[in-house]
């Protein structure tokens, strides 16, 4: 079936001397993989390789057959240029970290209209702002509202996050309660937007130690979900 349809590329992969897999995520019909065709030795076909640079937003025209298969794409064109998330460097090794996560995080082949604006407006905020210090770290919290294991806040300034159970608690229960000053600055990220961000100000071993907790609490709620390879890098370029 042929659809036209948004597309927010998340990752490529080399296949053979010539050919990428593009994994994309659909406003349509949720997670997709292409085949490109020669995209890598071609000079005049109609799909360019660096239209599928990490989370570039693309309007595509694709054969969706639907059957858990590779699928192909027979038009594409680049819906949001960038003006820095793939030239500045720190913000384009977040790209590469926030595509990994993504990658993982995004498996359902249906359509998750709300999940798919939310992508778009992060990426065109990011893009667009300065000030991205703490950028991932609500990014990755807001992002588990679509992923169906948002943290219950409800409980004040409790000294306790739970991964296991996704909650503050003012008790220590298990190995899975975490307490310290980066659990107090993460209550600061509840309830806000991206433009209050520059209103939050942390240490870098608070940030560190923040997103090594949203990385294992993704690690606890997401079956399959690994630490992203570019963690290291991204580690020292936010030090």
């Amino acid at each position: 079936m042929l659809v036209n349809t948004k597309a927010i590329v998340l990752s490529t992969l080399k296949y053979g001397e010539a050919d990428l897999i593009a994994h994309c995520f659909t406003q349509t019909d949720g997670r997709k993989s292409y085949l490109l065709k020669r995209i890598l030795k071609s000079k005049k076909g109609a799909l360019k390789a660096s239209q599928f640079l990490p989370l570039t937003q693309l309007e595509l025209v694709a054969n969706h057959k639907n059957k858990g298969t590779l699928e192909y794409i027979k038009e594409a064109k680049i819906l949001q240029p960038y003006q820095s998330l793939h030239t500045n460097v720190v913000k384009s090794s977040l790209v590469l970290f926030l595509s990994e996560i993504l990658k993982d995080a995004i498996q359902e082949e249906e359509e998750n209209t709300r999940l798919f604006q939310f992508l778009t407006t992060s990426f065109n905020w990011l893009d667009a702002n300065d000030s991205y210090t703490n950028f991932h770290i609500l990014f990755l919290l807001k992002l588990t509202k679509f992923l169906g294991f948002y943290p219950d806040n409800s409980e004040g300034n409790a000294t306790y996050f739970n991964l296991q159970e996704g909650c503050f608690q003012s008790q220590y229960e298990n190995q899975y309660c975490e307490e310290g000053a980066h659990i107090q600055s993460f209550q600061e990220f509840f309830g806000i937007n991206f433009d209050a961000l520059s209103q939050i100000k942390t240490k870098k071993s608070v940030r560190l130690e923040l997103l090594n907790l949203l990385i294992r609490y993704y690690q606890l709620h997401l079956h399959g979900f690994r630490k992203p390879k570019s963690l290291p890098i991204f580690n020292q370029l936010f030090q």
